[in-house]
């Protein structure tokens, strides 16, 4: 099954690591839902025999060639004509769909609330998709194909890949090809210097590229899970660059990759060095006010920045950007949010706070096993059964590219998502003071992506209820998670969707969709306007970078990202 190289990035890149509440997902949860299972079949062993004899009248007329079982048209496993022509590969579809069929069936006939038969489908899917016979050389004609017309030559490096993988990339199947990307040569190229440097993070100041700039300078905060770089992947798709190029003063917050020893550091202390990098963005561009951008966790993290600075009347706090952020999350929003419990996220925490840290590897590889056909089964065929490279992607190197997650962050992110924190209105505390987004009054620009399934646009879009801003402004990019961020000018098929009427959005999604109204392009053009209209006037571009008391050291983007995991 020949797969184009652009089709696995495009699905990878929609599922890249994020930090949320599925940090908490414990083993003992994935072994309940199996349970579950186990115990159903036991329970009735008369609605068993009923499915398991609907499954063989399956298999009987499979065998008679009278079954009219079909893959989905548009199931990219099943591509090849072989699975429609060849009758030994016919009815091995066939019998996997009679498999699938026969599950759901027997699935939906179960005695299940709501929330157990959300995690008997969920594990049940990732068995029978791991039971696909396209995983397989036997069951996949196109790695046959592949065979034959190599001469063996992609068997041996199937194996190869294999090899590498089990001694170079922990066992887990590669998702992108490393080797052609180096940071700072064509990865991370935009100019600038590292500022600032304590245990915790550096500050980077990017080069202006305009004789002339906003007065007001733009602080952007990344997830602690991934690196910074992010925003500055290549000049065609740099945000970073957009920033400059359209004179916003652009400084960017590189978290150090933790240790063992660092597993302490938590939100008190990463909200404390997002004060000092206000700080230090103040004192070099002598601007009173700082806008913020920030994505994902790390928009979790901004929110609290907000929440702080507006509870100690701090009024440097300019407007805000939320990227891909949930704030107001909700059980069912995740795809294995049926998965977790009560036991089981503190059975995640003890095991963190005993480790230290959580290894950056081991997040990816829990990530991947929640979408497996996208993030494993799909390099299993492509590397190993076809003999192909992962492709060179630099939005998947990012992805790999992964840090460490300190237990007590983990821990303090995990208690945000328990108690709601961002919806009491002061009754959690957390830095230093009770959370109270109502007492944030900056305007808000907030960003969500139509396919993003790891912060689902629709609970992205209850940000817009929490704050106490009187001008609020919700985009929806045609785009999945990074992807709705990385969506510059350009793209023909980009657009986005925008209500017109500004204020604010209602508290039902639905009547802003229905008064939303569809863009070409990118976001991109539009945010950059919005924002500049709250970055001030325009002064003189600085001649140099950083000032005397924080003056420019290593180049862009810093030493912290070079730290591997």
């Amino acid at each position: 099954m020949a797969r184009h190289g652009t089709t696995l990035e495009n699905e990878a890149a929609q599922s890249t690591t994020a930090l949320g509440p599925l940090v908490g997902l414990a083993r003992e949860d994935f072994v309940g839902a199996v349970a579950l299972l186990l115990r159903e079949t036991a329970s009735d062993p008369g609605r068993t025999f009923k499915h398991m004899q609907g499954l063989g009248e399956d298999v009987v007329r499979i065998l008679s060639g009278k079954s009219d079982l079909a893959p989905d048209p548009k199931d990219k496993r099943f591509m090849d004509p072989a699975w429609r022509f060849n009758p030994f590969f016919r009815a091995g579809a066939q019998y996997y769909l009679a498999v699938q069929k026969g599950m759901k069936n027997w699935l939906q006939d179960l005695e299940l609330d709501e929330l157990e038969r959300d995690r008997a489908n969920f594990i049940s899917n990732i068995i029978i998709d791991g039971l696909a016979p396209t995983n397989t050389l036997a069951g996949n004609p196109s790695a046959q194909k592949r065979v034959i017309d190599s001469g063996g030559l992609s068997l041996i490096k199937g194996l190869k890949n294999a090899y590498n993988d089990l001694v170079h990339n922990g066992g887990m199947v590669s998702q992108v090809d490393k080797k052609p990307f180096k940071l700072g040569e064509n990865v991370a190229t935009s100019k600038g210097a590292v500022v600032y440097r304590d245990a915790m993070f550096e500050l980077i100041h990017y080069a202006p590229t305009t004789d002339e700039v906003h007065a007001i300078p733009q602080l952007t905060i990344p997830p602690q899970i991934n690196k910074m770089y992010i925003n500055d992947l290549s000049p065609e798709k740099s945000v970073v660059k957009w920033q400059v190029d359209n004179g916003i003063q652009c400084f960017v917050i590189s978290w150090k990759n933790p240790t063992k020893e660092e597993g302490v550091w938590g939100m008190d202390q990463y909200i404390a060095s997002c004060m000092k990098a206000v700080d230090i963005v103040c004192e070099i561009t002598g601007a009173p006010k700082v806008n913020i951008s920030s994505a994902c966790s790390g928009g979790q993290t901004g929110a609290i920045l907000a929440s702080k600075m507006a509870a100690a009347g701090d009024k440097r706090l300019g407007a805000l950007t939320y990227m891909v952020t949930v704030l107001h999350p909700k059980q069912n929003d995740i795809e294995a949010g049926s998965l977790m419990t009560e036991n089981g996220l503190q059975l995640a925490k003890q095991r963190a706070a005993r480790a230290g840290i959580i290894k950056g590897d081991d997040l990816a590889r829990g990530f991947a096993w929640l979408r497996p056909n996208d993030l494993i089964w799909n390099y299993v065929i492509n590397n190993y059964l076809m003999g192909d490279d992962p492709p060179a992607f630099d939005v998947l190197f990012w992805n790999a590219d992964a840090t460490n997650l300190s237990a007590s962050l983990m821990g303090d992110f995990l208690h945000l998502f328990e108690t709601l924190a961002f919806t009491r209105k002061g009754e959690v505390e957390m830095a230093g003071h009770p959370i109270d987004l109502s007492k944030v009054k900056s305007d808000l620009f907030i960003l969500g992506g139509t396919t993003d399934h790891i912060t689902p646009w629709r609970a992205c879009y209850r940000s817009t209820q929490l704050f106490g801003s009187k001008d609020v402004t919700f985009v929806l990019s045609q785009s999945g998670h990074m992807q709705a961020i990385l969506n510059p000018p350009g793209n023909p098929k980009a657009k986005y969707y925008v209500s017109k009427k500004g204020g604010q959005p209602p508290a039902d999604v639905d009547a802003w969709l229905k008064g939303a109204e569809e863009q070409a392009g990118s976001w991109w053009p539009f945010w950059m306007e919005w924002l500049q209209k709250r970055s001030g006037g325009k002064v003189p571009a600085p001649q140099a970078l950083g000032s005397k008391q924080h003056p420019p050291m290593e180049p862009a983007p810093g030493l912290y990202v070079l730290e591997q995991s």
